[in-house]
């Protein structure tokens, strides 16, 4: 009962702390505006939901578990905190931090509009790992559920370690047994990589040694 008396006290103080913010003179200031004002002999009722209610509220938020549009939302949060038009300090850009040598594989110059075109990066993100899924076929055929240094070889964490460090890298760090790592400027290791971004379902992207990207 305390705290339900608590509860429409604080609800109550707030609502009037909101009120207080409306002055007579904003309104003269402003004018009137058609349906957001009220005559002098109406009355507002203000009905809030109870506690019991509030408590029954159900938020369904879209769960992308470990499908390919989880594994590409976990890598772009990863890589900017999804920000498309973000450039770090090392002059890699966008949602996925792409540099302008894998741009320039991918066909696509004009860094401007790549940075403006959440589209575009979609689609490009798509052909790098059409790309990298290409270069590493064999690698995956051979590592996939493997253990190397503690990591459970996966075809996602192999795709997500070569955007991280390239394809070149993913292949020295298997067939040395996980001897041979790498960190990019940042500290991250590639290990980290093939762990983090292991077991999602991957299985839509298909290889290509020369993927297109569509520039519009």
């Amino acid at each position: 009962m305390i705290k339900r008396w608590a509860y429409f006290l604080s609800l109550a103080a707030f609502i009037t702390i909101v009120s207080s913010g409306f002055k007579a003179k904003d309104v003269k200031q402003f004018g009137k505006i058609e349906g957001f004002h009220l005559a002098e002999n109406e009355i507002t009722n203000y009905t809030v939901p109870t506690i019991d209610e509030t408590a029954q509220v159900n938020l369904n938020f879209p769960f992308t578990g470990k499908s390919y549009i989880g594994f590409k939302q976990a890598v772009g949060i990863k890589e900017s905190q999804g920000l498309y038009k973000l450039v770090s300090r090392y002059g890699y850009m966008g949602k996925y931090q792409f540099g302008k040598s894998a741009l320039r594989a991918l066909g696509i110059k004009d860094t401007k509009n790549f940075l403006n075109n959440p589209g575009l990066q979609e689609r490009a993100f798509k052909a790098l790992l059409s790309k990298n899924k290409w270069e590493l076929r064999n690698e995956i055929s051979r590592f996939e559920g493997k253990v190397i240094k503690g990591v459970k070889i996966t075809e996602s964490g192999l795709l997500a370690a070569a955007h991280l460090s390239g394809a070149n890298s993913v292949k020295n760090f298997l067939n040395s047994n996980g001897k041979i790592g790498f960190r990019d400027g940042f500290g991250t290791s590639l290990k980290s990589y093939i762990k983090k971004f292991g077991g999602y379902d991957t299985s839509n992207i298909i290889a290509h040694p020369e993927p297109k990207v569509r520039l519009k």
